[in-house]
């Protein structure tokens, strides 16, 4: 069983929310329009979906505070669509994921059971855009440091530096004594990495803040 709080301003949306998942077997429903003792206390929540946008709160600090003061519970954002920064802000204050407000039933069911299974879950259209802005250091951070977040291997490094350098892969392959299939398979993991989908993409990042 799945505990699921709600904490939502708007009572409409919390109701007709908290009657859906009141339906599922294996999930239970507690619902506020804060985050406060009467609704978080009584039972600790697995999964808390919190509006991005309360009226009287500031979300943000009610994420991080959440995540901090109680292990147990994740954290999943519900937005319209939220901006890069944003995504950062929340990811930074510790939650486990994000639901878009016009996602599907099936989505906000398949968020919760993955969340409360310790996955963290970011819709896929927010991905390409958020780790795109990432890779290109839109959020202020280090060239090094989004290749560490990615786990960017050594090899990887080295064909990110070289396609920097304007090589091909044939030339990249001469260059690190390796197969030109396997510098092609390389290139594929550095774009899914870093979400990118051209090789000027990668030389633009390879060019960014110094060497990796």
């Amino acid at each position: 069983m799945i505990t699921v709080a709600i904490v939502d301003d708007n009572r409409l949306v919390r109701e007709a929310l908290a009657a859906m998942l009141g339906r599922l077997p294996d999930v239970r429903v507690i619902a506020g329009a804060s985050a406060n003792a009467e609704v978080l206390d009584p039972v600790t929540p697995d999964v808390l979906l919190l509006d991005a946008g309360l009226g009287d709160e500031d979300s943000l600090n009610v994420a991080a505070a959440i995540t901090k003061r109680r292990s147990g519970t994740k954290v999943v954002i519900m937005d319209l669509m939220p901006t890069n920064e944003d995504i950062v802000q929340f990811v930074n204050a510790g939650v486990a994921g994000f639901v878009l407000k016009d996602a599907t039933f099936d989505e906000f069911v398949a968020t919760i059971r993955a969340v409360a299974a310790g996955d963290k879950v970011l819709p896929p259209r927010m991905t390409e855009t958020l780790f795109s802005q990432i890779a290109l250091g839109g959020d202020g951070r280090g060239r090094e440091r989004v290749l560490e977040d990615v786990r960017m291997t050594r090899r990887e490094r080295e064909v990110i530096e070289l396609i920097g350098e304007g090589l091909s892969n044939k030339e990249i392959a001469q260059r690190l004594n390796i197969a030109a299939h396997t510098v092609k398979s390389h290139v594929r993991n550095v774009m899914e990495k870093l979400a990118l989908h051209t090789r000027l993409q990668i030389a633009a990042f390879a060019r960014r803040d110094g060497s990796a």
